[in-house]
């Protein structure tokens, strides 16, 4: 077939195995494939009809980088691998879009049939491989069925709780020249998701209703699910129209506005000292009705399991029916999120919200004196104009130039913590955070993939030096395909929250804890991006503004105090 006929799928009856997969993969919906050139006919073939490659340094960055688009998108990414080592590395990536629930299709070059058990290149047990890490590992068996199995990899990615699938690509399969008849039955687009959308119980929700509209202190809280289901104004109107306080996990925050005053902002694990929720403890503690909406109760957002008060009861929204019950017992609501909020707000409407209302002023007072008790134990550090820079100090001056849609990543460990704390999810804001394995070296990658998502949005991404020394090499990447993202990295010359952890546990810490001097404004020179080194307060409002206004990516290098300490309670022991 000629580039000239290829173009339009509807006139073309045959073609190439390589060009099937790609016509299935555009129907489906895909704009661009992370990868590095294998397979190489796949990806040529996709070339051939516009889908653009995304060429990453590293499989693992390309996982990384195809789950934020997902994020920002709802729709479906693909990253491809060649066999072997490269699709080993795919594993780390695809086990933090199972853990967070979110759906990518990996397309796995794999040795030829007749090959298999032979030792041939780089052959490896691909099924066994990504066991623990995919919802689905299939390999395309004969080319009679090609059209099947790649819509089945977007199907079972997209339903019922999101997560990863590995489509595996024997050689001989995708090399063959020949032209076979195009499956003509396949014509939907299931690479969008939720693709399903389901309700819970109607009765459940009426007696979830009337254990909130006669709650004492009821409050929502809500998990990265409820952004995954496209639910934010579902919550935001129950939330309103029915008078209840919503608190969010770090994956859930921006589901609801920080500035409202029903809003209690991110809680969990860093309600330490100075943390924008710690005056919201014996709030979250007295709560006798708690409402969890696609939420994991995992061990970071309940800290260990001992913020949630062992007494209350609790009702569980989620698509998923093994969460709900998992660490409390709850009212199951199984379901979409969207949904399902939306029929519990019209049914405490039509029982009866007046309780609600009666305590809604004498709510918002206690949230408005936790923000202003806040703003007290951070009146020093906002206000310094000199010494070792403070994290919190440098998002001071972020937050003032933040636009109203401003995408937000943050890599694993404490970057999370500083953002998630110290930025705040006002209006359009996004963000993304990689916290269902919380590993290190997202950040970068994670930023790269939510402009490529979103290329007229702005997108600030916060990391540490420990993190971003896995992922220096996308830089390059960033200036090749025109990536414009503002890194910041905190160079405070230790793997910090390790040594904070290892200091307050033990009273010492490994020898990995400490790292010799790195320069990333010249690393970043070297790729061919803009490198800011800022090394003094003064400094950073101009560095900030330089930055935003870029038109290409730009790193600040930003050298902060080593002994700045994240409002993590278990090191409040060690916390100045």
């Amino acid at each position: 077939m000629t580039n000239s006929t290829i173009k339009e799928t509807t006139v073309v009856k045959q073609a190439t195995n390589a060009m099937r997969i790609a016509f299935s993969l555009k129907r489906n919906g895909v704009k661009y494939i992370f990868g590095q050139s294998n397979p190489p006919t796949v990806t040529l073939a996709c070339s051939d009809i516009g889908i653009e490659q995304i060429g990453y340094r590293q499989e693992n960055s390309g996982t990384y980088m195809a789950q934020a688009y997902a994020m920002c998108t709802n729709t479906i990414p693909v990253v491809t691998a060649q066999h072997g080592p490269a699709a080993t590395l795919l594993v780390a990536g695809l086990a933090e879009c199972l853990k967070a629930s979110y759906p990518v299709v990996a397309l796995v070059e794999e040795v030829s049939r007749e090959q298999e058990e032979k030792n041939a290149f780089q052959e490896i047990d691909h099924l066994e491989l990504f066991k623990g890490v995919a919802k689905w590992i299939k390999r395309i068996p004969i080319q009679e069925r090609i059209e099947d199995y790649v819509d089945m990899a977007f199907k079972i990615a997209a339903s019922g709780r999101p997560g990863p699938t590995v489509l595996l690509l024997p050689k001989d399969i995708i090399n063959d020249t020949k032209e076979y008849a195009i499956n003509e039955r396949r014509s939907e687009n299931s690479g969008v998701f939720p693709l399903d959308r389901t309700i819970a119980d109607l009765a459940k929700i009426d007696e979830a209703a009337d254990l909130l509209r006669e709650a004492k202190q009821p409050f929502i809280y809500a998990g990265g699910g409820v952004i995954s289901s496209g639910a934010l104004n579902e919550l935001r109107e129950l939330q309103e129209e029915c008078s209840i306080a919503v608190a969010t996990t770090t994956m859930g925050k921006g589901s609801v506005d920080e500035a409202y005053p029903l809003t209690m902002g991110p809680i969990g694990y860093y309600m330490g000292k100075r943390g924008v929720s710690k005056h919201l403890k014996s709030m979250v503690q007295e709560a006798d009705v708690i409402l969890l909406v696609g939420n994991r109760t995992n061990q970071n957002a309940t800290d260990s399991w001992t913020l949630l008060p062992e007494k209350a009861k609790y009702i569980h929204i989620d698509i998923d029916p093994v969460e709900i019950g998992r660490n409390y017992e709850s009212l199951r609501l199984v379901g979409d999120a969207k949904l399902t909020l939306s029929a519990l707000k019209e049914s405490l409407l039509k029982k009866g919200v007046q309780k609600r209302i009666e305590a809604r002023e004498s709510v918002e007072k206690r949230i408005q004196l936790s923000r202003e008790m806040h703003k007290e134990d951070m009146q020093e550090i906002y206000s310094a104009e000199s010494g070792k820079i403070k994290v919190e100090r440098f998002l001071y001056e972020v937050e003032k130039r933040l636009d109203d849609d401003h995408i937000i990543v943050a890599d694993a460990s404490i970057s999370s913590v500083w953002n998630a704390s110290y930025l705040k999810a006002i209006k359009n804001r996004k963000f993304i955070f990689p916290r269902g394995l919380a590993g290190l070296g997202w950040g970068l990658p994670m930023g790269m993939g939510a402009k490529i998502a979103n290329p007229n949005k702005k997108v600030f991404c916060l990391v540490g030096d420990g993190g971003f020394g896995h992922v220096w090499s996308e830089l390059e990447t960033c200036k090749r395909l025109g990536i414009q993202v503002v890194v910041v990295v905190i160079n405070n010359g230790i793997l910090g929250y390790q040594k904070y952890a290892e200091t307050a546990n033990y009273g010492r810490y490994t020898n990995i804890c400490d790292f010799s001097f790195v320069d990333h404004a010249k690393i970043a020179e070297a790729c061919g991006v803009k490198g800011i080194k800022v090394n003094t307060i003064n400094e950073i409002p101009a560095a900030i503004d330089e930055a935003f206004q870029s038109n290409e990516t730009v790193v600040i290098d930003l050298f902060t105090d080593p002994n700045n300490i994240p409002p993590v309670g278990v090191m409040d022991v060690i916390n100045n």
